[in-house]
């Protein structure tokens, strides 16, 4: 069995729906969330469509810490691989991290946290949901 990842899945109208992932294929239309790690077909919660999709959070736990608050930018010393970027996403959000993408995939890309201690792993950008990206030089931070 494939290992599973916990996913916390916005989609590009609001929504924001949790679950468990066996396998994720970043150049696939369909992502199929699970309800829990089993994998079991009658605990499949749903099919996505990658084109309702705004972003996949890959988690260390579906609840997070509400007590924690992740740093959202860069800061002196931090180190990181991929190109810095600052995403904004057609609704205004805005995030930041590392693009560490060896591919260029077709419907999306993956950025790495500036908080490597954050509840979020990693997250899967989907392409139709951004509205512009911005590149900016690794040795340009700011203070915690």
């Amino acid at each position: 069995m494939e290992p599973v990842a916990k996913i916390v899945v916005r989609y590009l109208d609001g929504r924001v729906v949790k679950g468990y992932i066996q396998h994720f294929n970043p150049d696939g239309s369909r992502l199929h969330l699970r309800a829990t790690p089993t994998g079991a077909s009658q605990e499949m919660r749903a099919a996505l469509e990658m084109e309702d999709l705004k972003a996949i959070f890959f988690v260390r736990t579906l609840d997070g810490n509400p007590h924690c608050r992740a740093r959202r930018e860069f800061i002196e010393g931090d180190k990181s691989y991929g190109d810095r970027v600052e995403v904004t996403f057609g609704d205004g959000e805005v995030i930041r991290g590392s693009k560490i993408d060896p591919y260029p995939y077709r419907s999306g890309f993956f950025l790495l946290p500036p908080d490597p201690k954050g509840n979020t792993v990693m997250t899967f950008v989907v392409s139709t949901a951004v509205k512009d990206i911005s590149y900016f030089p690794a040795a340009q931070t700011s203070a915690a």
